[in-house]
């Protein structure tokens, strides 16, 4: 029996407005808006053997998140379109970032996933095919719409047109800052972008055209929280520290889409909170060594 091992790191990926556009074909459905990506991201580790099928309690691990047995279909998605046997892979999945919070961590777990299949097996695939499958992962699993292509630029994306590589397209805002972070637990991404996204995609367009005009990182924040307030997404512990934070004299607004507030700088630091920190992310997911 041999093992062949890939690994990527995929940056994290706060999502500060958007509006969503559906299509029956996933790679043209996507969103338009503007995010962060960060530091804090998913590491992404893939063995994959010729053995036998796995045992049940083998494969009952084949998946796991910092050491826990996880389940993420759009990562089972991207095995299958790779076409890999999901029982000769395993997948380890590490990250800082809390799950169902806005950070995007099923698209930064599909996305390495991709890369580091293809990495182990030699596959030759390009990146914007590689890209293009995690999308289109994703959004047949109703859990995101653009996180996939943001993490794969990094920076400060700006999507301008959705869908995956060939349909979509990005701009950026050239801006390194810190980035504090808070969460208060989850918010379902399904359960949103399954409802009527009209307010939402229409809130999502406005504060898109004000940063397009002014794409500087004090404006994505004032159009983000402009952003949550007109789409009606705001939570009141989300609310609260987002107050806090423009008490304190600092810049705060809602991820997208979570119970989870970023700010720049020391904001929640400054107004009593106990943040993560990180920072933005100067490119987007890449390989690693890990052999």
């Amino acid at each position: 029996m041999t093992t062949e091992r890939g690994a990527a790191f995929v940056p994290g990926h706060v999502t500060a407005f958007f509006s969503a556009h559906p299509d029956e074909r996933p790679a043209v459905a996507g969103s338009r808006g503007a995010g962060i990506t960060l530091t804090d991201g998913v590491e992404v580790t893939v063995d994959i053997d010729d053995g036998a099928a796995a045992s049940d309690d083998e494969a009952a691990a084949r998946l796991t998140l910092d050491g826990e047995p996880a389940t993420i279909g759009a990562v089972d998605d991207v095995l299958a379109a790779l076409g890999v046997r999901g029982d000769a892979v395993r997948i380890r999945l590490e990250s800082e970032l809390p799950v169902g919070a806005g950070f995007g961590v099923s698209g930064a777990a599909a996305l390495g996933a991709a890369l580091a299949v293809t990495d182990a097996v030699d596959a030759g695939r390009s990146e914007n095919e590689l890209v293009r499958i995690a999308h289109e992962a994703e959004v047949g699993r109703g859990t995101g719409l653009g996180d996939v292509v943001a993490q794969a630029r990094g920076g400060v994306p700006i999507r301008l047109q959705p869908g995956a590589p060939g349909h979509g397209e990005l701009d950026g805002i050239p801006a390194d800052a810190r980035i504090e972070y808070v969460t208060f637990g989850e918010l379902s991404t399904e359960a949103v972008l399954a409802g009527d996204t009209t307010a939402l995609s229409d809130a999502g367009e406005r504060a898109l055209t004000r940063v397009r005009r002014d794409p500087r990182l004090p404006t994505l924040m004032t159009a983000a929280r402009e952003f949550a307030a007109r789409a009606d997404l705001l939570v009141p512990e989300v609310a609260a520290a987002i107050d806090d934070v423009e008490a304190a004299g600092g810049s705060a607004a809602m991820a997208m889409l979570g119970r989870s507030v970023f700010a720049l700088g020391t904001g929640l630091s400054d107004a009593g909170y106990d943040p993560a920190v990180c920072h933005t992310h100067a490119a987007g997911a890449r390989l690693v060594d890990d052999r």
